[in-house]
């Protein structure tokens, strides 16, 4: 074999953006999704099955340009609750912060139970949140518990 020193990968850094860490691999996608981050113009660099000791393999995105609102933080929260932002200014680290579920949901997933009011009317959906890690939703309309492997992003 050959020798590899000195041989790195080399992933652009961003001068501006937000990087999102610690995604399960498996709902990478889901995040890239639920953000619209494909309708975006802006840099994205995507990594997935990476190596984690917290949650075995992880993802991570990179978005050039983009900060985040707290209602794309909450649903960042649903499908990623291990996930910590880091806010890049100026090719540095000015912030990092870990994503905690909040303590209500508006308007982002619909109702599992198909008889809920807010199913057939233009009502908005609202929720408690009552696990975070997986999170688990209770609905205040109808009381339906919804888990995390049940959701159904509007």
């Amino acid at each position: 074999m050959g020798d590899i020193q000195g041989r790195h990968l080399k992933v652009s850094a961003i001068k501006n953006g937000t990087v999102i860490d610690h995604v399960p691999s498996k709902n990478l996608y889901k995040v890239i999704t639920i953000l619209r981050l494909d309708l975006i113009d802006s840099q994205i660099t995507f990594g997935t099955n990476l190596e984690s000791s917290k949650l075995g393999s992880k993802a991570i995105i990179k978005i050039a340009d983009k900060f985040f609102e707290q209602e794309e933080i909450n649903k960042i929260a649903l499908l990623a609750p291990d996930a910590k932002l880091s806010i890049i200014r100026d090719y540095a680290v000015v912030e990092k912060q870990k994503i905690t579920a909040p303590t209500y949901i508006h308007g982002i997933t619909k109702c599992f139970n198909p008889q809920c009011i807010t199913n057939h009317e233009k009502i908005i959906q609202k929720y408690t949140v009552i696990a975070d890690n997986p999170i688990s939703l209770q609905c205040v309309y109808c009381d339906k518990i919804t888990d995390q492997e049940h959701f159904d992003f509007i």
